[in-house]
């Protein structure tokens, strides 16, 4: 069993330190999530792509789709697509949706993944209509299995690792491939009792070695394995493979249509092959493209590596591919659906930039984020500009100017703002610049080489806003929120690591900066996962309220890109 460090180290974050996306649309649950994501498409997306096609011999109310994922971490990006693409066809042809957890590895899969990935799965909206386990067949596929080996479909092989690839690699046939099923079924028992020879042995399916498709190359069924399983305990010394569970499992729960990425397209006749000599129905095979983006990593171990190190500060890292990772960053669930959904027909494997996920997650916020204003600090720049003729009163004014329903904001008014220290060197005597959400005034002094005071006076009779440079300010009163402003860069420094790059050589040690400033004083009240647009800055989500155990700290925001270069 996995010592209580490891699975410390590899379990969810506790409810508390999960980063809950804004709500900005309520997800719908289940199947009506997924076709209601379709509706976002050509709003979001501005396109339906290539998703428009249908199942081969789909019939309504009796398709049947699964999503299989192994327990041994968090959903990331392309785990979406496969659940999303699943749920969005057993809606489509109002059939079932079921989640099998794929859990044949006890050495890498724990229930506190089981339970991560069925949150994840209700974060992006996906309710199954039945979740289930491989180890619930265990006991129908270990008696399969000795009726392979019975049937001289299957043989027990204890052939080093290596060598079994050699003879893989070279169509060569293994010695123990040829003996009498007895022999095999004695070592299967040993198998089965964790021997010491029992567990130096496989067992492996007898198709054809020298097969041009190398999976159908007398692929390993069953393993052993003297983990201690999370749901089983140690009921089993063995344990069925994927390829041999998933096909079977397939037919035996009622799917009717097993969607697989297209990286098992060279799969497809073992998966029938299974079928067949298990004398069961073959479901139909769909393939789609697996989803890659660049600078990022997908591999579980890599990015539990960089977990370990410290080098990213958990599965929810906003740097990370995990559902996670990106909703703390501020990808909404909507956006998320409609990308993925655009993307979903296509069977082309691409590399894909991330800038056209964040630019239609950016046209998700854009109608429903609250507008408000951060300044920089003194250290900054930032300088004060004393305004002649501005009286210090409250106005009411509106939260988002074409967004009624989010209601009306308190700002504060005064003699005294606050400007960025760009905006303020750039300014010159005479000229007229226009304070946003307020008026124009009339610049009347400048700081000069030996110091001296920015001055204007306020206009209160001109309203030509044409022309004008338009500021940010925040009145110079003593309850600015301070803030930490967090922005994340790639990852990597290499878009596509290659085999054998070494992950470390290509880290980017600079992709997380952060900035101090000051907000107005509506943002006090931000809670974990609200979205707001910081006039001139860009879009951000609260990652840590201004008031904890009581003390008043720093708002910590997150800069959510909006899929534009960095300049």
């Amino acid at each position: 069993m996995s010592s209580s460090a490891e699975l410390a180290a590899a379990a969810p974050p506790p409810a508390d330190a999960a980063a809950t996306p804004a709500a900005v649309e309520p997800a719908a649950a289940g199947g009506a999530a997924a076709m209601a994501g379709w509706d976002d498409v050509a709003r979001l997306v501005k396109s339906k792509g290539s998703f428009e096609v249908s199942l081969k011999d789909a019939i309504p109310g009796q398709v049947v789709t699964r999503f299989p994922p192994e327990p041994s971490g968090y959903l990331h990006i392309g785990h979406c697509k496969a659940a999303l693409l699943n749920a969005y066809f057993a809606a489509k042809y109002q059939g079932r949706l079921l989640v099998r957890f794929d859990d044949t590895n006890p050495s890498k899969e724990n229930a506190g993944f089981e339970a991560a990935i069925v949150e994840d799965l209700a974060r992006v909206g996906i309710v199954p209509d039945k979740v289930e386990y491989t180890s619930d067949y265990f006991p129908h596929l270990l008696a399969m299995a000795r009726e392979f080996i019975e049937a001289g479909k299957a043989y027990v092989d204890n052939t080093e690792v290596e060598e079994m690839r050699r003879q893989r690699m070279a169509k060569e046939h293994s010695p123990f491939r040829d003996v009498p099923p007895a022999d095999s079924l004695r070592r299967w028992e040993e198998m089965l009792a964790g021997t010491p020879e029992g567990l130096k042995c496989c067992l492996r399916a007898k198709i054809d070695m020298r097969h041009k498709i190398g999976s159908m190359r007398d692929p390993i069924m069953v393993r052993t394995n003297a983990t201690p399983h999370h749901r089983t305990g140690d009921t089993y010394k063995v344990y069925p493979t994927y390829d041999f569970s998933c096909p079977v499992v397939d037919s035996l729960s009622g799917v009717t249509h097993a969607l697989r990425s297209s990286e098992y397209s060279d799969r497809v006749k073992q998966y029938q092959w299974f079928c067949a000599a298990a004398a069961v129905r073959v479901p139909a095979v769909w393939d789609f493209a697996r989803l890659n983006f660049v600078y990022v990593l997908m591999s579980k171990r890599k990015l539990q590596a960089l977990v370990d190190t410290g080098v990213a500060d958990g599965w929810d890292d906003p740097r990370f591919p995990t559902v996670r990772g990106l909703m703390r960053r501020g990808l909404t669930v909507t956006a998320l659906r409609a990308f993925i959904l655009s993307q979903g027909a296509s069977r082309s494997a691409t590399l894909m930039e991330w800038d056209k996920i964040w630019t239609v997650n950016k046209r998700a916020l854009d109608p429903v984020a609250p507008r408000h204003v951060a300044i920089g600090t003194p250290a900054d720049g930032a300088v004060v500009l004393t305004v002649t003729g501005a009286v210090e009163e409250t106005r009411a004014v509106p939260r988002h100017k074409k967004n009624a329903a989010l209601g009306d904001k308190p700002v504060l008014y005064g003699p005294r703002v606050w400007l960025e220290g760009a905006d303020a060197a750039a300014l010159t005597v005479g000229t007229r610049v226009t304070l946003m959400d307020w008026g124009n005034v009339h610049v009347d002094a400048v700081p000069g080489p030996d110091g001296g005071e920015l001055t204007a006076t306020f206009l209160p009779d001109d309203q030509d806003f044409k022309g004008t440079a338009k500021l940010t300010w925040l009145a110079d009163v003593p309850d600015l929120v301070p803030l930490r402003l967090v922005s994340y860069g790639h990852l990597l420094t290499k878009p596509k690591l290659d085999d054998g790059d070494d992950v470390d050589a290509f880290l980017n040690r600079d992709s997380r900066t952060e900035v101090a400033a000051r907000g107005d004083v509506n943002l006090r009240g931000l809670q974990k996962g609200d979205v707001v647009q910081l006039e001139r800055r860009g879009f951000f989500i609260c990652d840590a309220v201004h008031v904890r155990d009581g003390a008043a700290v720093p708002l910590t925001l997150i800069e959510i890109p909006d899929g534009k270069a960095k300049k």
